[in-house]
């Protein structure tokens, strides 16, 4: 049996304010024909297939189409969710799907395999949504259930439990922070409390494969426990990470092998960093001319409009950052306090311009603009 592991699709979910259900309808598409040209028998979607509780139409009709392309190959689908779904939206028209296409949101379902069989037999598919401890525990009041990791774990005791009855090959799909994973910051949506709900990879002991999502970069964790991150990138700190799944082959006596597909990157996310002089002018960043760019700019005080600027040589800049080098070092003063301390005007201008600059104060030309300014305002004013 061939099996796709894929996960944390967001859809809905934009990149520093750009729309990118065009891009991943295109990256999807491309996943469609992997699982085609690689007869894959099961695509599993480990969580997070939106990126809101409360997506909109259009988000809707890309899933429908993902899915409708998947089944048109021929391949079961297994849908769970994540962190970010609405369980009860994204289950509430499971019933109503085609056959082949299986969505599972409800923990009470939790053990209960989806049962999909090849030539060697029966596959046992245990999909495990996202479980929120304070949501699942009147579920499993026999049990403590105070963080991520208590659920999952009684989980994978449930899945255990009934593999147990019923033997032969098996995949367990759960959405969670595993332990020894690193994740991206700022990307992944915080499902911890200090190390608590880290869950340890002992507690995905017995399956062949098990797929995980939450994580939104390729990760092996063993050769049997594996993330497979995100299709799209949606953060410049995942610039660095691969676009793929995991192409998982199970033989009569289990796991046989795993190798990587890379998926397209519609637009790949460059880094710049110098003035920004050198960031309009420079030729060494003509290559991130057609990329999503962060743009990082040292010059030691803010410059006017920047991002205006920059993109009328980036026309794909999402986000300017300013990033000076050599500034002064922090005196550790207020502000009230250099107000305070300020014995003139000029020193007041400068107790400010220090605030704002991060420490930098006013240079020596900017010194003497502030003083010929003062002294014509305090003469006109002397002459009214």
């Amino acid at each position: 049996m061939r099996i796709l592991h894929t996960s944390d699709w967001h859809i809905g979910r934009s990149f520093h304010g750009h729309a990118t259900l065009d891009a991943l309808r295109g990256v999807l598409e491309a996943l469609v024909v992997q699982v085609r040209d690689n007869r894959v028998d099961v695509v599993i979607v480990a969580g997070d297939v939106f990126d809101s509780a409360a997506p909109a139409a259009a988000c809707y009709s890309l899933l429908t189409d993902a899915l409708r392309g998947i089944a048109d190959t021929g391949a079961a689908v297994v849908v769970t969710s994540g962190n970010h779904d609405s369980a009860a939206r994204l289950g509430f028209q499971s019933a109503l799907l085609r056959d082949g296409i299986h969505v599972v949101t409800d923990p009470r379902m939790v053990g209960t395999p989806i049962t999909i069989a090849d030539e060697h037999g029966p596959v046992q598919i245990y999909g495990i949504p996202y479980l929120e401890p304070a949501l699942v525990r009147h579920h499993w009041n026999d049990r403590a259930m105070r963080t991520q990791h208590d659920a999952v774990a009684h989980a994978m005791d449930l899945v255990r439990a009934d593999l147990a009855d019923r033997g032969g090959r098996s995949v367990a799909i759960s959405h969670c922070f595993a332990a020894g994973v690193e994740a991206t910051p700022g990307v992944e949506r915080e499902i911890r409390q200090g190390s608590l709900d880290v869950v340890p990879l002992s507690t995905f002991d017995g399956p062949d494969y098990v797929a995980l999502g939450h994580i939104h970069g390729r990760q092996q964790l063993s050769e049997r426990v594996r993330y497979a991150g995100a299709p799209l990138h949606y953060s410049f700190g995942e610039a660095a990470k691969p676009r793929g799944s995991w192409l998982v082959e199970l033989d009569a006596a289990g796991l046989a092998s795993t190798s990587w597909l890379e998926l397209p990157v519609p637009r790949r996310l460059e880094t710049v960093r110098g003035t920004l002089d050198e960031l309009l002018t420079d030729p060494s960043f003509a290559e991130a001319e057609d990329a999503w760019v962060c743009a990082q700019y040292t010059d030691a005080t803010p410059q006017p409009d920047p991002m205006r600027r920059l993109l009328t040589r980036f026309p794909h800049c999402a986000t300017v950052m300013h990033t000076p080098v050599g500034q002064r070092a922090d005196d550790g003063l207020t502000y009230s306090r250099r107000v305070r301390e300020a014995r003139n005007d000029v020193e007041l201008v400068d107790a400010f311009l220090a605030h704002v600059r991060e420490g930098e104060g006013a240079s020596e030309e900017e010194i003497a603009l502030i003083r010929s300014v003062i002294d014509e305002q305090t003469l006109a004013e002397a002459l009214a």
